[in-house]
């Protein structure tokens, strides 16, 4: 028997109105609800709470990632919305000029960042043999 069958991602905003019109107008989710203490999203099957209130700055790394099937393509279509991709500037961590690492596995990863600073990715992952 599974415990845990659906995940929730949480973020946090200090403006709910910019982070709404973010991930329901920007990144495309639907909008299911809002309460005194956050926003809830359908991320195409995944809920996402933003939970409103934030005063401590966004944390160091990726919180939310989604897998895609065209990274490049993906990126056209987030950057023709508004979307600014990350360009990093590490260097064990060389970018293209669209912000795709290639780590070296065949995956693929992009940044970019919701309005709170929140850092999202997206990936396309290497099909391993079986």
């Amino acid at each position: 028997m599974a415990v845990l069958t659906k995940m929730i991602g949480f973020v946090s905003t200090s403006d709910p109105r910019r982070a709404r019109s973010f991930y329901e107008g920007v990144l495309g989710f639907g909008f299911l609800s809002e309460d005194d203490y956050g926003l809830v999203f359908d991320a195409n099957g995944t809920k996402i709470r933003v939970a409103k209130g934030r005063k401590d700055p966004p944390a160091p790394g990726t919180v939310l990632g989604w897998e895609v099937e065209d990274i490049h393509g993906a990126i056209r279509a987030l950057v023709a919305r508004g979307v600014k991709f990350e360009q990093w500037n590490l260097p064990f961590m060389k970018q293209d000029p669209d912000g795709v690492w290639m780590p070296g596995n065949g995956d693929e990863v992009a940044w970019f960042k919701d309005p709170d600073g929140n850092v999202l990715s997206i990936s396309r992952h290497a099909r391993k043999p079986q």
